[in-house]
């Protein structure tokens, strides 16, 4: 079983019998899920998330002091500590007492902060630009088991949105870097004989492929460690996460880097083609550098549009 679906069933024998009955007039005050960092938080756990930093448990999200006071939150931490040490032959860790837990009691002001830097997630064009990807999933993924509240829910899907001027500056940098690194710099650190620097510019193009892709399926991009298991569960170009493995984890002779030459290439073609179905380039070329400024010319706001085209990068 997942470590949602073991939270959600923590939450639904203990935490939901806990909050009736000790916090009725709580319950059109807060949100419960589990939400935030930990590959559980994206169903990506398994056997070997096991080791640390997994247990049962959920959060309650609270509003700020001037709606749910200090003193109730202390005792709502209180209940949700007094709550069973063991579920489903896990065992729960004593929270912090000075914060930082990813279960328990936890300000809606605060995560907000700790995720996109901002407490009502209202973000400016410049936080929409800056915030890492992998920042903006982890306060959008999971799920909410209940909000009574409305709150925190109306947030999380306002975030769940990028603005598409942010999509397309954060399209347009991506793909000036597969052209650099993958059609240009290649080859030509081969050429130059410097095979390490030849690896880092496939490097640099399979990083910048990988976040086109991810903003043509129009969703966030999780941590490293886990953007090849999502890219595998994205509608489109699913199947290319294992000729972007291939690029890494193959040698650069000279036969070698004739074939991964021409996967680059390939690979190219197939992200040119997407971005003419989704009507976001007027160029009529192989080049993806040429491209990347059409991508850019479509950017309606003239602010985002006149910066730098890595700005987003």
């Amino acid at each position: 079983m997942k470590g949602i679906e073991i939270a959600e069933k923590f939450y639904e024998e203990f935490g939901r019998p806990m909050l009736s009955e000790q916090f009725p007039d709580l319950l059109t005050k807060i949100a419960v899920g589990l939400v935030g960092s930990g590959s559980e938080c994206l169903g990506f756990d398994d056997e070997i998330s096991t080791d640390h930093d997994f247990e049962p448990g959920f959060c309650i999200f609270i509003p700020s002091e001037d709606i749910v006071d200090r003193k109730t939150a202390f005792q709502l931490e209180r209940a949700y500590s007094g709550l069973p040490k063991e579920f489903m032959g896990l065992k729960r860790s004593n929270l912090s007492p000075v914060g930082g837990n990813r279960h328990g009691v936890i300000r809606i002001d605060e995560f907000l902060i700790g995720k996109v830097g901002c407490s009502d997630g209202r973000l400016t064009s410049r936080d929409w630009l800056t915030i890492p990807e992998s920042y903006l999933l982890e306060a959008t993924n999971g799920k909410i088991f209940f909000d009574g509240y409305g709150e925190f829910s109306r947030i999380r899907a306002s975030l769940s949105n990028m603005p598409e001027d942010v999509r397309l500056k954060r399209l347009a940098g991506n793909l000036i870097t597969m052209a650099q690194a993958g059609q240009y710099n290649y080859s030509r650190c081969l050429s130059h004989s410097e095979t390490g620097a030849a690896q880092l510019a496939v490097c640099e193009f399979v990083k910048g492929a990988m976040a086109v892709i991810f903003l043509l399926n129009k969703k966030y991009q999780p941590y490293y460690k886990w953007s090849f298991r999502a890219m595998r569960q994205l509608d489109k170009f699913s199947a290319l996460a294992d000729t972007l493995e291939f690029l890494l984890m193959s040698e650069n002779d000279e036969e070698t880097s004739k074939t991964k030459a021409l996967v680059i290439e390939d690979i190219v073609l197939i992200i040119i083609e997407e971005l003419k179905n989704q009507q976001l380039t007027e160029a009529v070329c192989n080049d993806l550098e040429r491209h990347a400024y059409s991508v850019n010319d479509k950017i309606a706001d003239s602010g985002i549009r006149n910066l730098n085209i890595f700005a987003a990068v």
